[in-house]
């Protein structure tokens, strides 16, 4: 009997994965906490209800209400999408070397690889380059991994090569004709209507379906200079404005991981916040504040730092060898 179908077996009352993988999920936060208590890297906690939230467009948000005794008006609260935030504030705060580990909320459709809470690894390094933040999260995974199954040497490729290889596309040049040419080729014939003229929506439609699937099939694989209109929160590299220092990691075709060299000037990302607002009003999407207290710490100073986050859930089964994020979890969403 596969996973799922012992998943599916089981009383609704009972937890959807085996007491086998509650095991393996414990071994692996104590794992990461020895890991990092080795290298002096505190561990800290942030509000999973916030005043504000991520303002990325591609992001859909839990909203809840906040009864106050004696106010009229509730308040909004957001369910954080990850603690970059306030992790953010803590650094310009002084507190040097952090992590958490920590649930996160993310307002979509339950599927193989996504429960709308799941769990999340966040850690920041200040005075690391990006390379350096590479090399540590390939010793963490290394070491996680090192008594299960050890893994194959892990890869580093640039984002333009690797697109270039599977699409025959320049990445840091649209040309829309070209673009939709290509998804043609592919069959994917509702390309246009998804993307529309965003070269950045275009350049995650092509690369989850062509360049994904391939990645990391024998370890993990690092996939960094990412094109400057796909910047999250990272800073743009100096000697090329072109694009950004952001990795993201794969295992198995799946992605499990994003970081950034952070960006740290508050005008720039006070700029990026307002081109997410606009965009969430073009799309007629719910809007979010601006988080003027993360503002006022970049501001104060942020000091230069490279930051991660890693999804445990994700991180699980491929520990484990499961197919579904359900048989990771003791009450998936639809036992919740």
């Amino acid at each position: 009997m596969s996973g799922s179908q012992e998943t599916a077996h089981r009383a609704s009352w009972e937890p959807g994965c085996s007491l086998a993988k509650l095991r393996a999920r414990a071994r692996m936060l104590a794992d990461i906490r020895v890991f990092f208590s080795n290298r002096g890297v505190l561990e800290v906690e942030t509000p999973l209800m916030c005043q504000t939230a991520a303002t990325d467009p591609g992001l859909s948000i839990f909203v809840t209400q906040l009864a106050c005794s004696g106010e009229n008006n509730p308040q909004a609260r957001y369910l954080q999408t990850s603690p970059e935030y306030a992790m953010k504030r803590l650094l310009a705060a002084g507190s040097g070397a952090i992590y958490q580990i920590t649930r996160a909320f993310r307002n979509e459709e339950s599927g193989r690889f996504h429960n709308p809470e799941f769990s999340l690894l966040e850690w920041y390094r200040p005075g690391f380059s990006l390379g350096e933040l590479i090399a540590e999260i390939d010793a963490l995974i290394r070491s996680l991994f090192d008594a299960a199954s050890p893994l194959q040497p892990s890869a580093t490729v640039d984002y333009r090569q690797l697109f270039d290889a599977h699409t025959g596309l320049d990445a840091l040049t649209f040309d829309p004709d070209a673009y939709n040419a290509c998804a043609l080729s592919y069959g994917l014939v509702d390309a246009a209507r998804l993307c529309g003229d965003q070269h950045g929506h275009w350049l995650d439609f092509l690369f989850s379906v062509r360049v994904q699937p391939t990645l990391g099939k024998q370890g993990v694989c690092f996939v960094h200079n990412y094109p400057a209109v796909l910047p999250s929160l990272a800073r743009n590299k100096i000697d090329d404005s072109r694009v950004v220092e952001r990795v993201e990691i794969f295992m198995d075709g799946i992605e499990i991981g994003n970081g950034f060299r952070e960006l740290t000037d508050h005008r720039e990302q006070r700029a990026r916040f307002e081109n997410d607002l606009a965009e969430r009003t073009r799309r007629g999407l719910p809007s979010i504040p601006i988080d003027a207290r993360l503002l006022q710490a970049l501001e104060h100073g942020l000091p230069d730092c490279s930051g991660v986050a890693i999804g445990l859930d994700r991180l699980l089964m491929l520990l484990t060898g499961e197919t579904h994020i359900d048989q990771v979890l003791a009450f998936a969403d639809g036992r919740a």
